[in-house]
């Protein structure tokens, strides 16, 4: 495994193995690995000739800078598994150099895709999402690129950045991967102290009876609004939104057609931001 430190000395690595015409998919991350990012590794693993993996914790993407401070850092447990799970490339970038100097990220509408939902409670956010996917995928060039379905929103984002701007790559959706208790598997997971992730699990259990209900046909807008004051009543968890919405364009859909989309959720549960979503049909 090869590791890179500096978008240069990658590019002229890449550039060697695209002329051998090697497919390279792509796997970025923020480090702090885990199971869920595995399953995003293997399905590069095996749907590509090369893999190259990122570690940058983006600083442009956080509108909390508690969030982005405390961010967690492993990187040698990452290079670890990294190695074990064969990436082949590792590219692991300062700030200054993957920005070209100060980070900046300009502003982005593509409508409810990026001002509703994550997009409305953390401002800038996909304006530094798309800022840096961008600036990676001009740097990597891969044929295609592996995103797990656990930040849906934002994997509604980079698809729409890439049928504007990167038509010929191919986003390869991965699913989202849970821990053996149910919660969606979060880097920030390991902030949790044991009672906080108690209550964490209330965040799946209620999309679990939703498409239950949903399933069974029952009065579908008493049931939502049923989920939302009773996650409301629950001690240590301040619900930010829970919605049912098209998976594409995130807008929210009508009752009639709740089985054809994903309840989507975000919660803060101590000092730690959780969100996941579910399958309605």
């Amino acid at each position: 495994m090869e590791i890179f430190y500096t978008s240069k000395e990658l590019k002229e690595r890449l550039s060697e193995i695209k002329v051998r015409n090697k497919m390279v998919g792509f796997v970025p991350t923020m480090g702090s690995l885990h199971s869920g990012h595995g399953t995003l590794i293997s399905r590069a693993r095996t749907g590509s000739d090369v893999v190259v993996l990122s570690i940058y914790v983006n600083p442009t993407q956080f509108d909390n800078q508690h969030d982005f401070k405390t961010y967690p850092n492993a990187i040698q447990a990452d290079l670890d598994l990294a190695r074990s799970l064969g990436v082949d490339v590792v590219f692991a970038p300062k700030t200054e150099d993957i920005y070209e100097g100060v980070p900046n990220a300009d502003s982005v509408d593509y409508g409810d895709l990026t001002g509703a939902f994550e997009g409305a409670k953390r401002k800038g956010h996909f304006d530094g999402v798309v800022a840096i996917v961008r600036r990676l995928f001009q740097i990597i060039k891969p044929e295609k690129a592996f995103f797990g379905e656990k930040d849906l929103q934002q994997l509604a984002v980079i698809e729409a950045l890439c049928k504007r701007e990167f038509a010929q790559l191919e986003i390869v959706r991965c699913p989202l991967i849970r821990d053996i208790d149910g919660l969606a598997l979060s880097s920030r997971n390991v902030r949790l102290n044991q009672k906080e992730r108690l209550v964490a699990l209330e965040l799946h259990r209620t999309l679990n009876r939703l498409k239950a209900a949903v399933n069974r046909s029952i009065e579908g807008s008493v049931t939502l609004e049923a989920a939302r004051r009773a996650l409301d009543s629950l001690d240590g968890l301040e619900l930010e939104y829970l919605a049912i919405i098209d998976a594409k364009s995130f807008e929210e859909v009508g009752e009639e057609k709740w089985n054809e989309g994903h309840a989507v959720i975000a919660a803060q549960v101590g000092s730690v931001r959780l969100i996941d979503n579910l399958f309605m049909g």
